[in-house]
C-alpha cells in the first residue's frame, strides 16, 4: 500500500515538473521581452545577448510615449477594442439566442451557411470588405475597423451552443405571463448567458486588440493607427532600437494579459459549460 502511494507521489511530481518546464519554456520569450525593455539603450544588441539588464531603466518607456506618440495609439486601440467588444456582445448574443431558441423559416439552413463560412480564410474577404467600407465612407476611420468586427460567425456559434441549454419551459412560462421577446432576452436569457458572455468578451477583446492586418489596410493616417500597426511602424523607423521596440511590445501585451488573468475563472467556466451543454 505504501509503495503504491510512493509511486503515485513520484508520478505526480514528474507530471508537475514536466508541466513546470513547459510553462517556463513558453514564458521565456515574454520574460526576455520584459527584461530587454528595461535595459539601457544598445545593451540588447551585444553578443552574447544578456538575459538580464545591467541596471533597470524605464527610459525606453518614457521615450516611447514622449517621442513616438504611442499614447495616442494606445487610446486608439482601447477605443476600438472596447467598442468592438460591446457591440459584438450585443449582436452575437442576440443572433446566437435566435438561432438556438427562436423558430423562423430557414433557421437551420442559414446556420449551416454561416458554419460553412468558417472555412473561408478571412484574407479572402478583405478586398470586397475594403471596397464596401469605401462605398460607405468608412475608410481611414475607426468605424471602418469597428463595423466589420461587430458580428462574427464564431461568436454566434459560441452563444448558440450555450443558449441551447436554456430550458424551453422557462421561456414559454415567461411568454404565457405576457413578457415580450425583448424583455425575455434582457431579463431572463442574458443573466443565464453570463459565463459564455465573459468568454466571448475575452476572445473578442483580444482579437480586436491584437488585430494588425485589417487596421493596416483600412487606416491610412498615423493618428488613427492602433498599437500593433504603430509598433510595426516603429520597428521600421527604429530598427536598431531593440529596447524601445520591446517596450512597445510590453505595452501591447499587458492589457490583454491582465484582462485574461482577471477573468480567467469565468473564461474556463464558460468553455467547460459550453462544451458539456452544447
Amino acid at each position: 500500500m505504501s509503495r503504491e502511494i510512493g509511486q503515485s507521489r513520484w508520478h505526480g511530481w514528474w507530471i508537475n515538473g514536466g508541466l513546470l518546464v513547459l510553462a517556463l519554456v513558453s514564458l521565456a520569450p515574454l520574460l526576455w521581452m520584459v527584461s530587454v525593455s528595461v535595459m539601457p539603450a544598445g545593451e540588447a544588441t551585444t553578443f552574447p545577448p544578456p538575459l538580464t539588464p545591467s541596471h533597470v531603466t524605464f527610459a525606453n518607456y518614457h521615450e516611447l510615449f514622449a517621442r513616438t506618440g504611442m499614447g495616442v495609439n494606445f487610446a486608439n486601440s482601447l477605443l476600438v477594442s472596447v467598442a468592438i467588444t460591446l457591440g459584438s456582445l450585443l449582436l452575437n448574443t442576440m443572433a446566437g439566442y435566435a438561432f438556438a431558441k427562436l423558430r423562423f423559416v430557414g433557421r437551420d439552413r442559414l446556420f449551416q451557411v454561416l458554419m460553412a463560412a468558417l472555412v473561408i480564410p478571412a484574407q479572402v474577404a478583405m478586398l470586397p470588405l475594403f471596397l464596401l467600407m469605401k462605398q460607405l465612407g468608412l475608410v481611414n476611420s475607426f468605424g471602418g475597423v469597428i463595423v466589420p468586427a461587430l458580428a462574427t460567425v464564431f461568436g454566434i456559434f459560441l452563444v448558440r451552443q450555450y443558449a441551447r441549454s436554456i430550458p424551453d419551459e422557462l421561456l414559454e412560462a415567461a411568454r404565457m405571463d405576457g413578457a415580450g421577446e425583448m424583455r425575455i432576452f434582457f431579463q431572463i436569457v442574458l443573466p443565464m448567458l453570463k459565463p459564455v458572455l465573459v468568454t466571448l468578451s475575452i476572445f473578442t477583446f483580444m482579437g480586436a486588440w491584437n488585430d494588425f492586418m485589417w487596421p493596416l489596410i483600412v487606416l491610412t493616417d498615423q493618428e488613427h493607427y492602433t498599437l500593433p500597426v504603430a509598433l510595426a511602424t516603429l520597428s521600421r523607423e527604429h530598427i536598431m532600437d531593440v529596447e524601445m521596440m520591446m517596450a512597445g511590445a510590453v505595452v501591447t501585451v499587458i492589457p490583454v494579459l491582465a484582462l485574461f488573468l482577471l477573468l480567467q475563472r469565468y473564461y474556463i467556466q464558460g468553455l467547460m459549460l459550453g462544451s458539456v451543454k452544447g
